[in-house]
C-alpha cells in the first residue's frame, strides 16, 4: 500500500509506502483452546487475524504462523528456524506472539539480529477469554514495535522490558523488571 502526501492546493508533495507489521504467531497461551470433556488446553488456531480487524487498525500486515507449540515444548531447533525465519525477512517491524513461560528465553535468542524491531508479547490467559489480556498486550506490542530502536523488547502488562533485565512473576501473573 502507498499514499501520497497532498498539499492544500492539491499538488502531490511527497509519495510514501504505508507501514507495514510482519506478525509472527508462535502459540503459547495466547493461542490456546480449552477442551471441556478433556479439561486440557491445546494450542489452536492464532486469534491475531480477527484481534487486528476488530481493532480497526490503519496499518498493513502479515501474519504467518510459525512452530505453533506451547513455549515449553519449544527446542533449540524450533528457535534456530525462528531466527533464520526472522533474519531473512524483508520486514523491519515484527511483532512475535509468543508463550510466556519461555518468551525471555527466545528473545535473548534473538538478540543477535539487527536492524530489525522485535517485540515479543504473549497473554496469561487464552485470546478467547474474556478476561485476557491478549488484546491488550497485543495493543501495546504494536504500539511499541512502531517507536523502539532496532532491537529485541518484551511487551507485556503495559510495560516494554529488555530481554536481560526482566522475570516472570508467577504468583502475579506478571512480567517485572529485575
Amino acid at each position: 500500500m502507498h499514499y501520497a502526501i497532498i498539499d492544500h492546493n492539491g499538488n502531490n508533495i511527497e509519495r510514501r509506502q504505508a507501514m507495514k507489521i510482519k506478525f509472527y504467531a508462535v502459540g503459547g497461551t495466547i493461542d490456546k483452546v480449552y477442551f471441556d470433556k478433556k479439561s486440557t488446553y491445546e494450542v489452536g488456531k492464532p486469534l491475531l487475524d480477527e484481534i487486528l480487524r476488530a481493532s480497526n487498525i490503519t496499518f498493513d500486515y502479515e501474519i504467518e504462523l510459525i512452530i505453533g507449540k506451547d513455549s515449553l515444548d519449544m527446542t533449540e531447533e524450533d528457535r534456530r528456524s525462528l531466527r533464520e525465519k526472522i533474519s531473512s525477512d524483508q520486514n523491519r517491524l515484527i511483532v512475535l506472539t509468543h508463550g510466556t513461560d519461555t518468551m525471555i528465553e527466545t528473545a535473548k535468542y534473538l538478540k543477535e539480529i539487527e536492524g530489525k524491531t522485535i517485540v515479543l508479547t504473549g497473554s496469561m490467559e487464552p485470546a478467547r477469554f474474556r478476561s485476557s489480556d491478549a488484546v491488550f498486550n497485543v495493543g501495546c506490542a504494536i504500539a511499541a514495535v512502531q517507536v523502539l530502536q532496532a532491537g529485541v523488547y518484551i511487551v507485556m502488562n503495559g510495560r516494554i522490558f529488555d530481554p536481560e533485565k526482566v522475570w516472570k512473576n508467577i504468583d502475579l501473573s506478571r512480567f517485572e523488571e529485575l
